[in-house]
């Protein structure tokens, strides 16, 4: 990730807000994408650039993990869903290559957790962007210290956790001298950070059984529970336990989402074709219903060189029609996704043991 361009974007933001508004900004809170993070060394200088979790480094850890500690173990730890992008399995690639930017780092902060570092001064990890390493115990909601001793990786780096909605301090002087506020003092504040928990505070819900699907590149689909979900369905169906505001839980399950079509679009632009979604969408609603179906979480659609070559070797070898035009290619991708979402919700209600009374889709794709 190019972390100083976003930072220097967000000040661009800031400076363009005092211009256009004046400097009467009461708060700023920031919320982002999650598992990825940034290595600070001693001087709390960048170690490096983040990666992007969709960097193969990662691709082999969770089994290394198991080679320490069971699935059950680690599930029992953390009630996070398996899932080879989490910053756990980031940070044993690391370990096992010995990278150098593990070896001088002092603080580890998730990326909304840096760019609050970086406006306040103030170096805490928010509790919903803290949940989705799977290092994190769900019943303390703290950092599960047992399984990064077993997995020989560095638990002092990690700072203080605090619960959403966290007054961190005020803008520092620095940067509000760059960015136009001058001695004004807006705080910064820690919100539930991670993009998801946000988008599911604002869910209008009126129900206590409803139902989310957050849908965007990624598909998060869940619900909203007082309790983390621990038992031995939960970690059958592979759901993980993230952070909520108020003491809630995201019981949920990661879903590839609109990637497959964002993904096929882009090979599409590359090769001359500028198709825009809504066409997309008009060839799709064209194409024959339920020819072919795959599973979107499948590994080979994880990051492929070229979304639609991975597609039709994937419906090969499912024994499956193979699409031949971008309607079938994004038929094919929707009504799986839908198929999907529709088994993640039955494996809800017998983990919970209740059902669903109502669905909110949020996010870009609810617009689809």
């Amino acid at each position: 990730w190019d972390i100083l361009a976003l930072q220097a974007n967000l000040e661009d933001g800031l400076a363009a807000h005092a211009a256009r508004h004046g400097t009467d900004l009461a708060s700023l809170g920031i919320d982002t994408w999650g598992v990825d993070f940034a290595l600070l060394d001693r001087d709390d200088t960048l170690a490096g650039l983040p990666h992007h979790y969709r960097d193969r480094r990662t691709s082999g850890m969770i089994d290394v993990a198991f080679g320490i500690l069971p699935r059950e173990a680690i599930f029992e730890l953390t009630g996070v869903q398996f899932i080879d992008i989490n910053t756990l399995y980031q940070l044993l690639a690391m370990r096992h290559a010995n990278a150098a930017a593990l070896a001088s780092a002092k603080t580890l902060l998730m990326i909304p957790d840096l760019f609050n570092f970086w406006l306040s001064g103030v170096k805490t990890s928010e509790w919903t962007i803290a949940s989705t390493t799977q290092m994190t115990d769900p019943r303390t909601r703290q950092w599960s210290r047992p399984l990064l001793d077993a997995l020989d990786l560095p638990f002092d780096i990690l700072p203080p956790i605090v619960e959403p909605v966290t007054v961190l301090g005020p803008l520092l002087p620095s940067v509000a001298s760059r960015t136009g506020f001058g001695k004004a003092t807006p705080q910064i504040i820690a919100p539930a950070s991670h993009d998801t928990g946000s988008a599911i505070a604002a869910v209008p819900a009126t129900t206590p059984n409803f139902g989310y699907i957050s849908s965007g590149t990624w598909s998060l689909v869940g619900v909203e529970a007082h309790e983390p979900a621990m038992g031995a369905a939960a970690l059958r169906y592979n759901f993980t336990n993230e952070g909520g505001i108020d003491n809630t839980y995201r019981v949920l399950k990661n879903i590839s989402g609109l990637w497959l079509v964002q993904e096929c679009r882009r090979s599409w632009v590359r090769n001359g074709t500028d198709w825009s979604y809504g066409d997309l969408t008009e060839h799709a609603a064209k194409a024959p219903a339920f020819r072919s179906l795959l599973d979107p979480a499948h590994p080979s659609l994880v990051a492929p060189d070229d979304m639609p070559t991975a597609i039709r070797e994937r419906c090969a070898a499912l024994g499956q029609p193979i699409p031949d035009e971008p309607g079938a290619f994004v038929r094919c991708a929707l009504e799986s996704l839908a198929l999907a979402y529709r088994q993640t919700f039955d494996q809800l209600a017998e983990v919970r043991g209740v059902g669903i009374d109502s669905i909110h889709i949020v996010g870009g794709g609810s617009q689809n």
